[in-house]
């Protein structure tokens, strides 16, 4: 696959490329870092670790109604809830015949199982334990489960839709993604089935399964996203503004990759192999 044009300038496809291999490679050394410092019982970060959860136990233990509502929102953002959101993401996809993305969601979701799970078996990191807990969770504790899925689920469904969106609603949608994915991080820790640094360990995960997977297909199907994505936006569109947009759009050209006609019915440039 060439990474620049015949100009010699990048084009937008190495350029995502590049980031999303980035984006892997910079989440992959630091948790590499967190979890040797975990491994290692680093004094620094056990007592910061010991000490959020403490202080947070004490305080859910004696507010039973503030403990169940966080309870609550633990459960309805939990692993379960994250996959089975992109996994209907990924039917509709593949139903509109976005299905290479289809094919992206249903990895994301499917390998990021997978890796927490080694993670987790491979640390083997034991949870907090108090002698009057007030919230439970079985199986190792670094990363976080919970962590890790809804960062993969929002940071997906928020790239599925980036292109179409101005500024106000890029900001809009990282927003809400943050207002999601931080919420249910701080509920795992303030129930005390978390340390503060399982958690971000689940978010440095997610950074490596999503540039991952992500490059993995790029490499597999180069421009195959970027046709998928130019679907969705198709789909997504109002008829009238695509009855506008066809009508003011000059003739395509196939002969470049940011050229190609957005409609995904029409003639469509693959970019090189």
């Amino acid at each position: 696959m060439h990474l620049t044009s015949s100009s010699g300038s990048i084009t937008p496809r190495s350029r995502h490329l590049l980031r999303q291999t980035a984006l892997a490679v910079g989440c992959a050394a630091l948790f590499a870092v967190l979890a040797g410092l975990v491994k290692s019982g680093w004094g620094p970060l056990a007592r910061f670790d010991q000490g959020w959860v403490d202080h947070l136990h004490s305080y859910a233990r004696d507010r039973t109604a503030w403990t169940a509502s966080v309870q609550t929102l633990s459960d309805i953002g939990g692993t379960i809830t994250m996959r089975t959101v992109l996994g209907v993401a990924a039917v509709w996809l593949w139903l509109i015949g976005a299905r290479v993305l289809a094919v992206w969601a249903v990895a994301q979701t499917l390998i990021g199982w997978g890796v927490l799970w080694a993670l987790k078996l491979s640390l083997d990191r034991r949870r907090p334990a108090f002698p009057d807990p007030v919230s439970h969770a079985g199986g190792p504790a670094y990363p976080s489960g919970h962590a890790m899925a809804s960062a993969i689920t929002c940071a997906a469904l928020v790239g599925l839709f980036w292109s179409q969106l101005r500024r106000g609603g890029r900001i809009a949608a990282c927003a809400a993604a943050a207002s999601t994915v931080l919420p249910i991080g701080w509920t795992r820790t303030a129930l005390g089935v978390h340390w503060p640094s399982d958690v971000l360990g689940g978010w440095l995960a997610a950074g490596v399964v999503l540039g991952a997977v992500t490059v993995a297909v790029e490499l597999r199907r180069p421009g195959a996203l970027a046709r998928d994505i130019r679907r969705v936006n198709w789909r997504t569109r109002p008829r009238v503004q695509r009855i506008v947009v066809s009508s003011a759009r000059p003739a395509p050209h196939d002969t470049a990759f940011d050229e190609a006609p957005d409609r995904p019915d029409g003639p469509v440039g693959r970019g090189p192999a």
